[in-house]
């Protein structure tokens, strides 16, 4: 298993879930969905945690990551597990955009 940071933190995957959840959080003041997601262990917790907040986006009418995206996310939880994906997307939820600005 390889452990590079960059196989995790550079996978569009967690970018665009990433993306999606800041918006969540920007717009939305939705701090419970990463709150969740901060206290995820296990797959069976990680699972249930992205089906509600896949959920949320539908019902908030965000831009929703693609199927794929989806995809990837679970076999990077596979490879390399809960906790190193979840940190790679709360980092990606919590950094500003280059085209954010501010």
């Amino acid at each position: 298993m390889s452990e590079k940071l960059s196989d995790i933190f550079l996978n569009s995957a967690i970018k665009e879930f990433g993306d999606a959840l800041r918006k969540m959080i920007m717009i939305s003041e939705d701090y419970g969905t990463l709150v969740e997601i901060e206290y995820t262990e296990t797959p069976e917790q990680f699972k249930e945690v992205l089906w509600k907040f896949l959920r949320k986006l539908h019902t908030e009418k965000y831009k929703k990551p693609s199927e794929k995206d989806l995809e990837e996310l679970i076999k990077l939880v596979d490879s390399y597990g809960v906790k190193q994906v979840r940190a790679a997307l709360i980092a990606h939820s919590l950094v500003k955009k280059s085209e954010e600005g501010g």
